[in-house]
């Protein structure tokens, strides 16, 4: 008769004892010398070259202080590369829409920050600041205040525009009670 490969422990990992799967690992130390930290930051040894050295973070920031990413290279080199790194790079630049990159705590979109910036507020004001800013701000360039002046007319409808941008953001946030305010 076959003996059945079936494991003890019915498949819960936690049953198995603590000596499995406890190798020891490799950490590449920092090539700084007389560093004994994890070296987890690759620096390039010369410019142009494959060969990095690995230093801790410190050090590859001591390293990075005066580096020159363009030297040795022409006008027309030094544009194709920084071409090709903003390219290559565009995802960083993408995620300040989520608010990961722009001012703020990240919970107003970036409609909502030029808006505010209308209003001449700081990213992080209220509703009740908002709505006097936008009063006080509309009072002022009214067209019943300033009738046939075609720039009032214009700053009021972008006053307007932006206090409707963030009236909108508002309700979205008061009928959603877990979405942060």
């Amino acid at each position: 008769m076959a003996r059945s490969r079936r494991s003890v422990d019915w498949g819960f990992p936690r049953w198995r004892g603590y000596e499995a799967g406890r190798e020891a690992q490799n950490v590449r130390l920092c090539d700084r010398v007389g560093c004994d930290e994890p070296g987890d930051c690759p620096a390039p040894k010369s410019p142009n070259s494959p060969e990095r050295w690995y230093f801790c973070q410190p050090h590859a920031a001591e390293y990075n202080r005066g580096w020159d990413y363009f030297a040795g290279l022409s006008e027309e080199e030094k544009a194709a590369r920084a071409a090709r790194e903003q390219r290559d790079n565009a995802g960083y630049r993408e995620s300040a829409h989520y608010g990961w990159a722009g001012s703020g705590d990240g919970t107003r979109s970036g409609d909502e920050l030029r808006a505010l910036e209308v209003l001449e507020l700081d990213p992080d004001a209220d509703f009740a600041a908002i709505k006097k800013a936008w009063r006080l701000l509309a009072k002022r360039v009214h067209p019943d205040v300033k009738p046939g002046d075609a720039e009032a007319a214009q700053e009021f409808h972008r006053l307007q525009l932006a206090y409707d941008v963030l009236k909108a953001a508002e309700d979205r946030r008061q009928w959603q009670p877990d979405a942060p305010r």
